[in-house]
């Protein structure tokens, strides 16, 4: 089955919801991750400010003139550079002294007035030099007697700015495998919302397949959450077909309860006629006549409305039923009956609805032939062709639309309704057939009626039919 991708597609709908939430979510991890680089960064930058730290205080000693100085700063040339973003402090409270790196210029850190134990470190976040934010670890320690014993506050900072470059480079770094990770999952999400939707993709073909005539019903081989539709749908097939069932029985009996009253109505106009009653003849036929065309087209409405039967029957069988009827009446038994259907040629039409038509076909043929009957079958390609050919008079070219025509009659001496012929042709239309009216082959008149029907779809076809408007 063709994927067709749509706005009002549950597999579009689904695929959109899993690509949002694929993305909102690496999207929230990547940023989660950016986080946790950055505290770690973090981390290790404090790891090394105490490093920092520990060598600006083990590098305070005492200048010649007695004071306190830092003769051996930590070794990092960016304590060198002025503004590098690295800095360290020294303040001395009892000389009220600062010692600080290069790196500050004539700048000082401004450490907040808070109370450190002996040898509490603290950290801070602090105004820098060119106005920076700086990550500041400071600590509050008691020199050795050999340096006086004084009190100082050390302190080393770090512009924030470089652990936010780290941080950048990180998410850069990080951004092209989340895009990747988001496609694949994306792709994965297709992928299942595709397995997942297969059984509906099933019921579909298996819908197509009921409509077709090549099954009757889903089946039981679906998965748990699809079975109970699959379920359900297969009981209201069943309800349908026995509602259509009992309505077809119903409209049937009711038509054939009609036509045995339009058959004693038919006798009483014959006897009135012969009592020389002929204009009230005339009215009661003109009734009666009516009432048999409602009567022939419920009969065939009610033939057709059975929706869901058996389509598949031997044509042959059919026709020998029909014609055996046929010639035992007044117009059949003067002919000569030549029946050239194959035994095995099978068409896809309910047997009932095909001797329908033939015997409308058939009894037409008896009525008009001058001296036999033909009845011919053949396969054709994917149809089933069948004719019936009489050697009568015929039916001009011009005149065999209006034939088909529902109440027309040619010959208004004999009896009929004129319904034969379009009541088939309705049938035929509702089983994807069709109905032609030819010249019959050979040398002479004759009409030669061909019936193209489908072959059968499987042996117990259940086809569906539209029924047409009568």
């Amino acid at each position: 089955m063709g994927t067709r991708l749509a706005p009002s597609s549950i597999r579009v709908r689904l695929l959109i919801a899993g690509a949002v939430s694929i993305v909102v979510a690496l999207a929230l991890a990547g940023t989660g991750l950016s986080l946790l680089f950055e505290r770690h960064v973090e981390r290790r930058a404090l790891v090394e400010l105490g490093v920092h730290l520990d060598q600006v205080i083990a590098g305070l000693d005492r200048a010649p003139d007695g004071r306190l100085a830092a003769p051996q700063p930590p070794a990092d040339p960016r304590f060198t550079r002025p503004l590098s973003g690295l800095y360290w402090q020294v303040e001395a409270e009892a000389e009220d002294r600062v010692l600080r790196s290069r790196s500050l210029w004539d700048a000082r850190l401004d450490l907040p007035a808070d109370e450190l134990r002996d040898g509490q470190v603290h950290e801070h976040t602090l105004d820098g030099p060119a106005g920076q934010s700086l990550l500041t670890l400071e600590r509050s320690v008691t020199l050795p007697g050999r340096l006086g014993s004084p009190k100082v506050r050390a302190a080393v900072a770090l512009d924030r700015a470089d652990l936010r470059a780290a941080t950048a480079a990180f998410a850069a770094d990080l951004l092209p495998y989340l895009g990747v990770l988001a496609l694949g999952l994306i792709v994965a999400s297709w992928l299942q919302i595709t397995v997942g939707l297969r059984p509906l993709a099933a019921i579909r073909a298996r819908v197509g397949a009921i409509r077709a005539g090549t099954a009757s019903r889903l089946g039981s081989d679906f998965p748990d959450e699809v079975q109970p539709l699959a379920a359900e749908v297969d009981g209201l097939l069943t309800a349908r077909e026995g509602d259509v069932a009992r309505a077809r029985a119903r409209a049937a009996d009711l038509a054939h309860g009609l036509k045995t009253p339009l058959q004693v109505l038919a006798g009483d106009v014959a006897r009135l006629r012969e009592s020389g009653a002929v204009d009230v003849a005339d009215e009661i036929d003109q009734v009666a006549t009516a009432m048999r065309r409602h009567v022939e087209r419920e009969l065939a409405r009610a033939r057709l409305a059975a929706g869901m039967l058996d389509g598949s029957c031997r044509p042959a069988e059919v026709a020998a039923r029909v014609v055996g009827v046929v010639r035992r009446g007044p117009a059949g038994a003067r002919l000569t009956w030549h029946e050239r259907i194959p035994a095995d040629l099978r068409a896809g039409i309910d047997g009932d609805d095909l001797t329908e038509v033939l015997g409308a076909l058939i009894e037409n043929a008896a009525r008009h032939a001058a001296t036999s009957v033909t009845l011919t079958g053949a396969a054709a390609d994917e149809a089933v062709e069948l004719r019936v050919i009489d050697d009568g008079p015929g039916i001009a070219a011009e005149q065999r639309a209006a034939v088909l025509d529902r109440g027309t009659r040619l010959d208004t001496a004999g009896p009929g309704t004129g319904l034969g012929l379009p009541i088939a042709q309705d049938i035929l239309a509702a089983w994807g057939g069709a109905l032609d009216l030819e010249d019959a082959p050979g040398p002479g008149s004759g009409l030669a009626v061909r019936v193209t029907l489908p072959r059968p779809r499987r042996a117990d076809s259940r086809a569906p039919r539209h029924l047409p408007m009568l």
